[in-house]
């Protein structure tokens, strides 16, 4: 079986995350995060976003998020998140697991993005003794089905938000690729973005993510937080080590921009050797297809690692490894099983 498109998870390391670790690992340094990589990881963070933000690395992106949005609800209280966003459907209650009963509230939208309407509706609900009344929305860039937010499709959600008080969640895991694709990461936090995570794994830096706070007040007491929740890494530096070696050499940004390009690569090979239509717009570094049942199965069978998404459309996502080699054999893989 081969899994090049699987998921962006099942690359590698990048050259550059890997340099970066093994020149890490040499010698010694200070342990849990007052070393000098982490320090640099934590100023080029900054450095993108242009904000003087708090930024601590962690394991993995699940915690990331239930972490923060356990900072921006409290237990009686939900987030409103897309009803695909990874928070709901892929982290198995993490978020009321870390907010100790927090509740998520899944809205509708096209391609990921959640609809101001239906935002609208549910900041409007009254709120009575039986239910979790909205604290926080969670948002993600790009979306789970690869589509990209605008500035101002964010501005539009985040506003009336913001107006009640409320805090913002952004998932990051693929902020790379969005912004490859133009989004410019230094309105984040001009935006109300309260707490982020910028994902490094999918981006090639093996396991790390950034936990990134916009409100400083919110990281009282964080590095507890961390500790008790298992997320302090005793030899810190190499967690953030593969992404400071993304960052420094520019290979976080062109890495998502090739696996983009390999995308839209592609999407074009497969529409036009097939009588099958995308389901979503390839704006970031995935391919969304209308794949009949029977195809798909043969698809998988003939080697090619691929599943079905929420929307039954099946999933191909390309990675900073991805070859054009490698795309033009799954397109003639599809084409081969769409007779």
């Amino acid at each position: 079986m081969r899994y090049d498109f699987a998921s962006d998870n099942t690359a590698g390391m990048a050259p550059e995350a890997l340099e970066a670790l093994a020149a890490a690992n040499a010698g010694y340094a200070r342990a849990y995060g007052t070393d000098d990589i982490t320090r640099r990881a934590a100023d080029l963070v900054r450095q993108r976003l242009d904000f003087d933000v708090e930024v601590r690395f962690v394991f993995s992106g699940t915690a990331a998020n239930a972490i923060a949005l356990s900072m921006l609800a409290w237990p009686f209280e939900a987030v409103l998140a897309h009803q695909a966003a990874h928070v709901c459907t892929d982290e198995t209650g993490a978020p009321g697991f870390f907010g100790q009963g927090v509740g998520l509230v899944g809205l509708p939208g096209l391609s990921g993005k959640v609809d101001p309407r239906a935002l609208a509706a549910a900041l409007e609900e009254p709120e009575v003794g039986h239910r979790q009344p909205p604290a926080a929305l969670s948002l993600t860039q790009s979306t789970e089905y690869g589509a990209v937010y605008t500035c101002e499709e964010l501005e539009a959600l985040i506003t009336p938000v913001k107006a009640r008080g409320h805090g913002v969640h952004l998932d990051g895991a693929r902020l790379a690729n969005a912004a490859a694709a133009g989004f410019d990461l230094k309105v984040i936090g001009r935006l109300g973005v309260d707490a982020l995570v910028l994902g490094g794994a999918k981006a090639g830096a093996m396991c790390t993510e950034a936990l990134v706070l916009f409100d400083k007040s919110l990281a009282r007491r964080l590095d507890n937080r961390l500790k008790q929740a298992g997320q302090t890494a005793s030899k810190a530096r190499l967690l953030a080590a593969p992404l400071l070696g993304l960052l420094e050499t520019g290979a976080w940004e062109a890495g998502a921009a090739h696996a983009n390009t390999m995308a839209r690569r592609l999407a074009t090979g497969i529409v036009e050797a097939t009588p099958w239509v995308l389901a979503h717009a390839v704006e970031a570094n995935a391919v969304f297809l209308r794949m009949p049942v029977a195809a798909h199965r043969a698809l998988n069978a003939a080697g090619w690692a691929c599943y079905r998404f929420n929307d039954g459309s099946v999933r191909f996502v390309c990675s900073w490894a991805t070859t054009e080699a490698a795309v033009d054999e799954l397109i003639a893989a599809v084409a081969s099983v769409s007779g």
